[in-house]
């Protein structure tokens, strides 16, 4: 083990403080929202991408001569830049079309080396390219780890640990939890902690039109955050009872509801999370149970996409989404 790398982890792991669980108001619901979005660059992913790298320096897979290289949709990369620049390791992000500008500018700032893939796979995404340009770089890059975030386990430990034990400790009770999939290591460690505390609490799984995580059928899908172009191998340790599939239209929805009604501005995983728990609760009559979910990330980064009322209308021409 480095023990110089290790002391700076173990440093970075002492400002990843706990970020606060807050409740939306609404009279159907006692609904609670763990404000990931407060990490340090902004994301869920911190937690995972601090948990990964920890152990592999632990286990003496990252060195101060390593070079880390990994396959992102946005917020996964904006992690791993942040923790590797702290730590004095090279990263190279493997990123494609769909990430975000404000996400894109900032990782070629922050990193000396950025790759991009342009062609759709099979299934009409980049995940496919992505994984394949990151077996390039690892093969002519003589030190090299890759965090697979598809498939380390130790993803699943981050949350159990970290966003899970942090949950379970503000919220006594969780009746409902609400959690979009995309890589699978967040629902996997959130519903095995959850479930370990309030062993009837329901475990809700929220997916997008065009994934094929749940075996729906591939699309081109505009916003990145949630969904997948395959279904990740950390999705078998996750505990699921239900499954709901929003439509991205309804994403967008879900991120203008929330900022119009509770002052949230949350980027789409969230708005598609949000979405998911309004259909579910529909036509709900009863007490008012407790339901949490995640703030996975902040709007910023979606400005010019899902709060731009120009590519709403351009992008969703077949339906006027409500924006104001």
């Amino acid at each position: 083990m480095d023990e110089v790398l290790w002391r700076r982890i173990e440093a970075f792991g002492d400002r990843l403080a706990p970020t606060d669980v807050a409740r939306l108001h609404r009279d159907d619901l006692e609904l609670f929202v763990k404000m990931e979005s407060a990490n340090p660059s902004g994301s869920a992913k911190d937690r995972s991408a601090f948990w990964i790298v920890r152990e592999a320096v632990r286990r003496g897979e990252i060195t101060r001569g390593t070079t880390v290289v990994e396959s992102s949709s946005g917020n996964f990369a904006l992690a791993l830049a942040k923790l590797c620049r702290s730590l004095g390791v090279p990263f190279v992000p493997v990123i494609d079309p769909t990430v975000n500008t404000p996400t894109e500018r900032l990782l070629r700032e922050s990193c000396t080396r950025v790759e991009k893939v342009d062609r759709p796979d099979d299934a009409g995404g980049y995940l496919g390219g992505r994984l394949a340009r990151v077996a390039e770089l690892r093969a002519r890059i003589a030190d090299s780890y890759w965090p697979d975030q598809y498939s380390n386990t130790d993803a699943v430990r981050g949350h159990y640990e970290l966003t899970g034990g942090e949950l379970v400790g503000a919220l006594p009770r969780i009746d409902y939890l609400f959690v979009g999939v995309g890589t699978g290591g967040t629902i996997a460690g959130l519903s095995r902690r959850v479930k370990a505390a309030n062993q009837d609490a329901t475990v809700v799984a929220v997916d997008v039109e065009g994934s094929v995580i749940f075996g729906g059928p591939p699309r081109r899908r505009h916003i990145p955050g949630i969904g997948s172009g395959i279904r990740p191998a950390l999705l078998d340790h996750a505990l699921i009872d239900e499954v709901l599939v929003v439509s991205e239209r309804d994403e967008v929805d879900g991120c203008h509801t929330l900022l119009r009604d509770h002052g949230l501005f949350a980027g789409g995983s969230t708005g598609c999370v949000y979405a998911a728990v309004g259909r579910y609760f529909e036509s709900y009559r009863g007490p008012p149970p407790v339901v949490a979910f995640l703030c996975s990330d902040r709007g910023d980064p979606y400005r010019n996409t899902i709060y731009d009322p120009n590519w709403v209308a351009t992008t969703f021409a077949q339906k006027r989404v409500r924006t104001s």
